[in-house]
């Protein structure tokens, strides 16, 4: 008994120092916490979009590699009659958790409105490092373009999309195909030429990593992690990997025209998507913004346009809508759908 006494107390200090080691040496136990908050987070935004998903044609759980395991899922507007132009749906989580399934009420959405949605798997950190999630973002494109006849899908006409971390993947991607020179320094082939890809739909995400190393607070805690996950390298901000996901600094006059948004409450709007605005109209790439002002209240917050019960979420889809139309054609209408003003059709009504 008097030696159970004596170690007892010396056990709690011997797991506390395992796992403050553990913290500095590997960015696992810390990912898995974030990973299981971004879920719970994932799953009450689906709750909220779902009232509002439509009925439409759906292919789902494709698998796009040979011999792989990632899947996505297709949506196509209800009554299609021929080849549809594709918007390419990057999920978010931080690099490190998040599914397809997540935007699966939103892509049902724009298909409705339609559009090939096109929702897609990616294998996630730290499982997974840069850049395996852009090479089977890759795949999938590849996958697509190879299966358009069976699909109804006009590959001629893409937009790449994303929100949070899937905005940068759509971003890099986006970057990639417009800057052959771009993508050889960064290790990348992509699929698509630049004549296919006519537009990027960018939401709440990163594109300058050396402005996230220095975010404070839980938020910039929780982002250095996932980026530590993602990248390998703890003090990723001055790597060449970095350099290559800081789009802001590589994005040509080539890039595609942009729709990009980002809450008022959203610690990334001011750091990530107002400066990236800003670079891409330096360069003369049409941009179209959808920011809020500070006095919003209350503020929006890191993934707003997913926030179905705040009517600025549905007016975002509508401003979507109107950007889909203006770089993909306004032939991509439903049967009976006007094409003249896109910006008339009503908002998506709660289902019954």
């Amino acid at each position: 008994m008097s030696t159970s006494r004596v170690r007892r107390p010396r056990l709690l200090p011997l797991a506390a120092a395992s796992a403050t080691a553990a913290l500095l040496l590997s960015p696992w136990p810390a990912a898995l916490l974030i990973r299981a908050v971004f879920y719970r987070g994932a799953q009450q935004l689906v709750a909220q979009m779902a009232p509002y998903s439509p009925e439409v044609t759906e292919h789902r759980g494709l698998k796009y590699q040979n011999g792989g395991t990632r899947r996505l899922d297709i949506y196509l507007p209800p009554g299609q009659t021929g080849p549809v132009p594709v918007v390419f749906w990057v999920h978010g989580g931080a690099w490190i958790s998040g599914s397809r399934r997540d935007v699966a009420p939103y892509l049902r959405m724009l298909a409705a409105r339609g559009f090939a949605a096109v929702g897609v798997d990616y294998q996630v950190a730290p499982g997974a490092r840069y850049p395996q999630a852009l090479n089977q973002l890759d795949d999938a494109l590849c996958f697509l373009q190879e299966h358009a006849g069976k699909y109804g899908l006009d590959m001629s006409r893409v937009v790449l999309a994303g929100d949070s971390a899937g905005a940068q993947l759509a971003a890099q991607l986006a970057a990639a195909v417009s800057s052959p020179g771009y993508a050889a320094a960064a290790g990348l082939s992509p699929t698509l030429a630049r004549r296919q890809l006519r537009g990027a739909v960018l939401h709440c995400g990163v594109y300058d990593l050396e402005a996230m190393s220095e975010l404070s607070g839980i938020l910039g805690w929780g982002f250095r992690t996932a980026l530590w996950a993602y990248t390998g390298t703890r003090n990723f901000a001055r790597t060449k990997v970095a350099d290559h996901m800081s789009v802001l600094a590589h994005a040509t006059p080539e890039f595609p025209p942009v729709f990009i948004c980002g809450g008022n409450g959203d610690g990334l709007t001011l750091t990530q998507s107002v400066p990236f605005a800003n670079r891409l109209e330096s360069l003369g790439v049409p941009v179209t913004r959808k920011f809020w002002s500070d006095d919003l209240s209350p503020a929006l917050p890191h993934e707003a346009q997913f926030q179905f019960s705040r009517p600025e979420a549905r007016a975002v889809l509508e401003d979507t809508q109107v950007f889909l139309h203006s770089v993909l054609g306004q032939d991509a209408v439903l049967p009976g759908m006007s094409s003249a003003r896109p910006a008339a059709d009503p908002l998506p009504r709660p289902s019954t």
